[in-house]
This record gives structure tokens, sequence and C-alpha cells, in this order.
């Protein structure tokens, strides 16, 4: 073991002649280790909302979005198999959006209509009910037409299973009346629940040739959905059909179409990382006041070491290493009781949340290696710069006048 090793630990064991210094010590290992804990259970939540609200949002969305820009596509049928015959997609299917009024018997109300294959983008889309929407699609009579809905939308609308309902179209006839718009009949046959108000309460889902009708073309779509196999590799595989394809389309992978969305999340998990760690940084000045304090009590210590040969470099050294020791135990409490707690949470369930108020029962928790690693890091890096200044001050201790003073 190392010379400056060697002292450091004696100093560390040995039990401190002023109260005051064992008691800043212990609060220093304490802050350390409640900085740490919270940082890693906030990091480790902030990820589990994050991965839980990916996985809700790839559930009703697609992977790729293959469109062109602000022009309808004419060509469905090509692109589709174009999409499917690219290496590392899954299944592709075209997609008619519209915005449209929905009018019950009591109330009306505004939605997002995309009209879809019920088979394949069912077998693309992690959502249920369209499975429900292609039986019914096999075997049902030309009206009414068969409607998926969210379930929010369908409370806010007093709908139940079986009713029957107007879709109304912006794009109708011009009359010498005025505008006439256009509306069509449909039934209920379904609900879907992702837990996102943005699709529970405004989304539907019809046949490719209902929703082809309310927009009065027949022969045109407004995109191609895509769904891979590796979402990661996403952005890739949609450069792939759009080279394929050739010039005037764009591809649009999830990340692209949530953008907003996963921005605000990466900020503010951020903004949490940075203020989190000022409660280690907090307690590293408990650090460097208790250096300070040590250094004070081993003025004579020093003076000995500096006179038999001991070097700045190794005083420094010394004193570097007891603030380091002080941080590494603080920090690796924090980090068995940080993760203990979300293990815990994550297997217990020990928190748990309203369900008629948020979309889960209970927090969710999805912690990294990595993220663990980086809190790890930036405490120790914090707890090494609150010892630069107590140790460098004790390094430059003339050996003379602490043996005169002392």
């Amino acid at each position: 073991m190392r010379f400056e090793l060697f002292i450091s630990r004696r100093y560390f064991k040995s039990r401190p002649r002023r109260t005051i210094l064992s008691l800043i010590t212990i609060l220093s290992m304490a802050g350390v280790t409640i900085g740490v804990t919270a940082l890693i259970v906030v990091i480790g939540v902030m990820s589990g909302f994050e991965t839980d609200l990916k996985s809700r949002i790839m559930g009703i969305e697609p992977h790729l979005v293959i469109d062109r820009h602000h022009q309808p596509i004419a060509d469905a049928d090509r692109i589709v198999a174009q999409a499917r015959r690219t290496a590392g997609v899954r299944g592709a299917w075209p997609v008619q959006e519209l915005q449209v009024m929905l009018r019950s018997e009591a109330r009306m109300a505004g939605a997002m209509l995309k009209g879809v294959e019920p088979s394949a983008a069912g077998a693309g889309l992690d959502l249920p009910p369209l499975h429900t929407l292609a039986a019914a699609s096999s075997h049902r009579p030309p009206s009414p037409a068969p409607l998926i809905m969210g379930r929010d939308l369908a409370r806010a609308m007093g709908l139940i299973r079986g009713d029957t309902l107007y879709v109304i179209s912006p794009r109708g006839n011009l009359a010498p009346t005025g505008f006439i718009p256009y509306m069509k009949q449909f039934q209920v046959i379904d609900f879907f629940h992702t837990g996102m108000y943005e699709y529970d309460g405004g989304l539907v889902f019809t046949r490719l040739e209902d929703a082809q009708a309310l927009s009065r073309d027949r022969t045109t779509i407004n995109a191609v959905e895509v769904r891979v196999d590796r979402v990661f590799q996403s952005a890739g595989i949609g450069e792939q059909i759009v080279a394929a394809l050739g010039e005037g389309f764009r591809a649009r992978d999830w990340m692209q179409l949530n953008q907003n969305l996963f921005a605000a999340l990466k900020l503010e998990k951020a903004a949490m990382f940075i203020t989190l760690t000022l409660i280690t940084l907090v307690a590293t000045f408990s650090i460097t006041s208790s250096l300070v304090m040590l250094v004070m009590e081993k003025i004579k210590d020093i003076a000995i070491l500096k006179a038999i040969g001991a070097t700045n470099t190794a005083i420094r050294r010394i004193f570097v290493a007891q603030g380091l020791f002080i941080g590494l135990i603080g920090t690796g409490s924090g980090v068995v009781l940080g993760t203990g707690l979300c293990y815990l949470q994550k297997t217990r369930e020990l928190i748990r949340l309203p369900g008629d108020v948020y979309y889960i029962t209970a927090l969710p928790v999805n912690l990294s290696a990595m993220d663990v690693a980086v809190v790890a890091l930036s405490a120790m890096v914090i707890c090494f710069l609150a010892t630069l200044y107590p140790a460098r001050q004790a390094a430059r201790f003339n050996p003379l006048e602490a043996i005169r003073y002392g």
C-alpha cells in the first residue's frame, strides 16, 4: 500500500479529538448518500415513465410514415409493396386521415379519423380492437360502416357498443343555399384504451374505403404506415424505402413524429439531474469543512511528515484520499440504497397511484447500469473537487512554523 493511502487510512480510522469533526464527517457521508439515492430514484422513475410512454405510443402509432409533401398518394399499392420488400419491415398498410365531426343523438365532438386496412394494421399495431374491425369488415353489410373509437371519446359522447352516429366530413358540396357537408352513418363496434388522452379522447378507426368515401376521393390516400423489427433502425429503413421510390417522397420515423414530446422528456430528465446534483454539491461543503478541521488538527503531524521527507504532493494526496474515502462510502451507500428502493418499487409496487387519475397504477421504474454509473461518477467527481482546497492548504504549511506554534 502506498505511503499516502496508509496515512490517510490511519487518519480515517482514528477517533478525532474533537467531537464536532466526527459529527461533520458523518453528516458529510449522510449528505452524499441522500443525494446519490435521490438522484438514482428520480432518474429511475423518469426513465420508467419515458419507457412506458414510448411503449404506449408504439402500440398505436407506426414506426415509419411514408408520404408526399402536402400531396395525396395515388400509387398506394406500389409503395406498400416496396415497403414490404425492404429488409427489416414487419408490415405496411395504407392510411387515410381526416379531421371530422362526430354527432350522436345528443352530442357532438371533433376527432381524427384514420382509415386503414384492418387486417394489415391489426398485425402491425398493438391495438386489439383492430382485429374486431377486421372481423366485422369480412362479413358486414355495407351500411352502417363499422368504427372503433377511444374509450374517453365514447364516454364523452355517451356511446356504447352497437350505437350509431354520424361522421361529418369537411369535404362536402357547394349548393345555392351554401356549403353542404358530407356525412356518413357508422356503428360503434368496439373501443380502445391506451391510457393517453391524446388518443383515447380524439381518435377513431374505420375501414380505408369508408374513410376515402368521407374524403370524397376513392383513388388516393394520405400516407403509408410501416412497422419495422427494430425501432431504432427505422430511420435507416425509411431512407431505403424513399430511395427506392424516387423523388417526391419522404419518410418520418417515430422519433420525428413525436419529437416535441421526447425532447421535453429529455430536457426534464436533464433538469432534474442538475437540480438533484445540488444536494450532493451541498454535502461536499461538509467534506471541505471536515477536511479543513482535520488539517488544523494534524498540523504537528504534517510538520513531522515534512521533516522526515514527505513532499507537498504526498501531503496533498493524503488529504485528497481522506476526502475520497468519505465520498466513496457515501456514494456506495447511496448506490445500494437507491438501487434497492428502485428494485422494491419495481417488484413490490410500494408507491401506488390512483387509477382514476393516472393511466398507471404504480410508479414505473426503469434503472439502467449506465444511469447508476453516471450518478456515481458525478458524485465522486464532486467529492474530489471538494478535497482540493483543504489538501492544497495542508501542503503549503511550513513545518518550522507548525512546530514553533503548534
